[in-house]
């Protein structure tokens, strides 16, 4: 395993304030695999995420028949950074980034691809794999290693037109949220509300603004008329409606995702918006349905587009680990100061010379922390 020179830089800045037993790697680049390294260390300073993939590993490593999948993979690779004797490094995911590649053809090709499409495809392969092994350790309790620490699911089979509780792996207690879709017919006043979960918001982003005015605009109220009329099951008929979308469940891990590449028809091409969000350190949720409590949130991880179009440029990501501030991009790992953040914020010009912005924001709910 190679050292980097940043790897040792790092650990006399931090000197004897290096964290007891916490590793700083440096992920090592398969042609344009930076979108996967980025998130990868975000996920990584994710305590919550990665305390319960290791607690993964050490209860499934002992098995001789587990299929390898992007569960194992990842598990595996987390393991082994925080194994390492070093305290700070490089480690080749070489694994990993070829299971990547052989479950989705997408992310084959050494074009550049989008870190937040990445985010998702994980998220919910994971979860998928984690449902699998539930569903099997129900059916077959005496063969199963983690029957409860993978979810909790009922234990006993539901007699028959009995709906099943869907099944919460850890990875839906990190990250999962609940949204409630309201729409108020104008006619009769009746309420429908549509619940639907959610692991990131995307939100859409205006020149000059914040995160609060992001999530404000999100859920802000939309009025439905003309024809977008809304059926209305009192009315029976189609009718002018009031629709708003609120956070009925606000999650542990908040990610936020800016949508930063638009579609301009005009260009007939996706174009990248460099605009000012300004996202804070600390982050109250208001927007939340009425008799829910405003989550308080603590950043902990950026990642960062670097470029100014689309289809080509760079991902690093900022992470924060025991009050430092650390910047990864790729092998290198250096620190960095807090007011450094600042600077992918965007630009307050439509032409700016800074082409670092944040893109994905991971928030962990302070309150909840342990």
């Amino acid at each position: 395993m190679v050292m980097g020179s940043s790897g040792s830089k790092l650990e006399k800045a931090l000197g004897d304030q290096f964290p007891e037993g916490e590793r700083y790697f440096g992920l090592e680049n398969f042609g344009n695999t930076c979108y996967c390294n980025s998130v990868l260390q975000a996920l990584y300073f994710c305590i919550p995420f990665r305390e319960q993939l290791l607690e993964y590993y050490s209860n499934s490593k002992n098995l001789t028949d587990a299929e390898e999948n992007l569960l194992t993979c990842l598990a595996d690779l987390f393991t082994q950074i925080s194994s390492q004797k070093k305290k700070t490094g490089v480690i080749a995911p070489k694994r990993f980034v070829q299971r990547v590649r052989k479950q989705n053809e997408n992310f084959r090709s050494y074009m550049h691809q989008d870190a937040h499409e990445f985010l998702n495809f994980l998220l919910n392969e994971l979860v998928d794999t984690l449902e699998k092994e539930a569903n099997a350790a129900k059916s077959s309790p005496e063969t199963s290693p983690l029957p409860e620490k993978i979810a909790n699911g009922p234990r006993h089979p539901l007699p028959n037109g009995v709906q099943k509780e869907p099944i919460v792996t850890w990875v839906h207690k990190s990250f999962q949220g609940i949204l409630t879709n309201e729409t108020r017919c104008l006619r009769c006043e009746t309420v429908t509300a549509r619940d639907e979960t959610f692991f990131d918001l995307s939100l859409d982003i205006d020149q000059n603004s914040s995160i609060t005015s992001c999530l404000k605009n999100f859920s802000s109220t939309e009025t439905l008329n003309a024809e977008d009329k809304f059926f209305c099951d009192k009315c029976c008929s189609l009718q002018e409606a009031q629709k708003r979308m609120k956070i009925k469940k606000p999650p542990h891990i908040l990610v936020i995702h800016l949508k930063r590449f638009k579609y301009i028809e005009q260009l007939g091409r996706y174009k990248k918006l460099s605009y000012r969000v300004v996202f804070p350190m600390e982050l109250k949720l208001t927007n939340t349905v009425d008799g829910a409590d405003d989550s308080e949130y603590s950043l902990f991880a950026v990642v960062v587009h670097v470029g100014t179009g689309p289809n080509h440029g760079h991902y690093v990501s900022a992470v924060k680990s025991h009050s430092h501030w650390l910047f990864f991009d790729d092998e290198n790992v250096d620190m960095m100061d807090e007011s450094t953040l600042q600077s992918f914020f965007g630009s307050a010009q439509e032409f700016s010379g800074n082409a670092d912005h944040g893109y994905i924001l991971f928030y962990e709910c302070v309150r909840l922390r342990s």
